[in-house]
């Protein structure tokens, strides 16, 4: 991590983007505006997180940056495709994004909510509201321009 770099937060609390140098992360912090507390450790992850039925609002909806939602199934041989596609564009967009993965199968709540018909399926939240929708895959590049406006 550069220490010269900063990463925005979002307060899940009020939405007020706050500005985080790279030496702070992974420390606790506070919201400059409402004082709600940061857990800034979110940013260090680079991996994609599960996304189930029981915890979407945790991970999605209260999440302090934009988040992609990687819908997936086991027996899908594109999924098994796109997967490292999705696991290297959260290693980049680490600190910026959260990517997170839901596997339909055992989540048919969440999968009947978005209306997810065929996998792979891509979601794009923002503020805890759905903003994009786009079937199948993309590469890592276009990923990055797609989240780019939710930065």
């Amino acid at each position: 991590m550069d220490a010269n770099k900063s990463y925005f937060f979002r307060c899940a609390n009020c939405g007020t983007k706050n500005r985080i140098p790279a030496a702070m992360v992974g420390k606790v912090g506070k919201c400059g505006n409402c004082g709600q507390t940061l857990r800034t450790q979110e940013l260090l992850s680079g991996e994609p997180l599960m996304v189930t039925d029981a915890n979407f609002d945790a991970v999605v909806v209260k999440s302090p940056m934009p988040v992609l939602v990687y819908c997936w199934a086991p027996w899908c041989p594109t999924c098994t495709q796109t997967a490292p596609i999705i696991e290297g564009f959260a290693n980049d967009a680490k600190g910026r994004v959260r990517v997170g993965k839901l596997n339909v199968d055992p989540n048919p709540a969440l999968s009947a909510r978005f209306d997810v018909r065929s996998v792979p399926f891509l979601m794009i939240f923002d503020h805890g509201r759905l903003v994009e929708s786009i079937s199948g895959g993309l590469p890592k590049h276009e990923l990055m321009m797609k989240m780019a406006k939710f930065l």
